[in-house]
């Protein structure tokens, strides 16, 4: 299964944690990392036009979209690691998963979405919402393997 992440910006302090379990991931999933640059801007109107229009031209239309947004569906691990797995089943050839920058992902691009999906009620900076998928994706796939990694209940 495809997975695609396209995020904007680049991490910060949080790179090195990214980037490790985005190398664990790799090992269930065909997973490639896309960062967009972050748009500047006098208003966040503006600046998130720019970033869905960058965000946008990385989509392929064979996948499905999942908007990461606090107003999203949540999952539990088990859940998600499940629904990961009906995408292989599936008409689409892979999943993108996007994570806006600093004001979010523009609302028609949110709608545009197959599904929203929320890590955290709260609102997280990019990089712990980078840090915090990754890691799922990686439980995920120990879970779906059946790997002794998630020790949580559902």
């Amino acid at each position: 299964m495809r997975i695609s992440v396209v995020a904007v910006g680049k991490p910060g302090a949080l790179a090195a944690p990214i980037r490790d379990y985005e190398e664990r991931a790799k090992r269930y999933w065909r997973l490639e990392v896309t960062e967009v640059p972050q748009a500047r801007g006098r208003e966040a109107r503006e600046v998130l036009v720019r970033e869905a229009g960058l965000i946008r031209a990385r989509l392929k239309p064979d996948h499905a979209v999942v908007a990461l947004t606090r107003a999203g569906r949540s999952f539990s691990s088990v859940a998600m690691a499940r629904w990961l797995e009906r995408q292989t089943w599936g008409p689409a050839r892979g999943v993108h998963f996007l994570i806006g920058g600093a004001f979010g992902l523009e609302a028609p691009l949110r709608e545009e979405c197959d599904l929203a999906v929320s890590l955290s009620p709260f609102t997280l900076p990019h990089d712990l919402a980078r840090l915090v998928l990754a890691e799922q994706l990686y439980r995920a796939g120990t879970i779906l393997r059946n790997e002794p990694y998630h020790k949580g209940a559902e």
